[in-house]
């Protein structure tokens, strides 16, 4: 068996490798008699500050909170929703055709959830389903006299 203790690999232990000073704190008070030593040595002692060393990154965010107060400045307001009273008018006008919801919906060829959103207000307005309903409930939902009836073409 090998008795050779430089030979083996231990592990758990680091390699030491040489210390590069970075400040005059590093060379314990004595900076002139160590410069010198080492300069006699061929060593190089290095006593430059790094300027990006050592910063806290925690509070260094000011830049990301300044984009994120912009962002919240710069939001698009959400579109705006269908008016009540124009819910109101298409339910109605589709209770004096006699009509449920679902065979509305059948009739201008959407889902009832649509109908449901458009009548309790929470849809967003389109103008291809408000025709729709305007063609088919003959009652106005667009403009300034919501709710008025249409009348048909006029007979010469």
């Amino acid at each position: 068996m090998d008795n050779d203790w430089d030979s083996k690999l231990v592990i758990g232990y680091k390699k030491q490798t040489a210390k590069v000073t970075k400040k005059d704190s590093d060379l314990n008070g004595k900076p002139c008699m160590l410069k010198l030593f080492a300069r006699r040595v061929g060593a190089v002692v290095s006593v430059d500050k790094k300027i990006t060393a050592g910063g806290n990154k925690a509070h260094q965010g000011t830049d990301h909170q300044r984009i994120a107060k912009l962002d919240r400045e710069n939001e698009v307001a959400p579109p705006a929703k269908i008016s009540a009273n124009v819910g109101r008018a298409i339910q109605i006008a589709r209770q004096d055709l006699q009509l449920s919801q679902k065979d509305l919906a059948q009739k201008i060829n959407e889902k009832p959830s649509v109908l449901q959103d458009y009548e309790s207000s929470k849809a967003i307005p389109n103008p291809q389903i408000l025709a729709k309903l305007e063609r088919i409930l003959k009652v106005k939902l667009r403009g300034s006299d919501i709710g008025k009836k249409m009348e048909g073409p006029k007979k010469t």
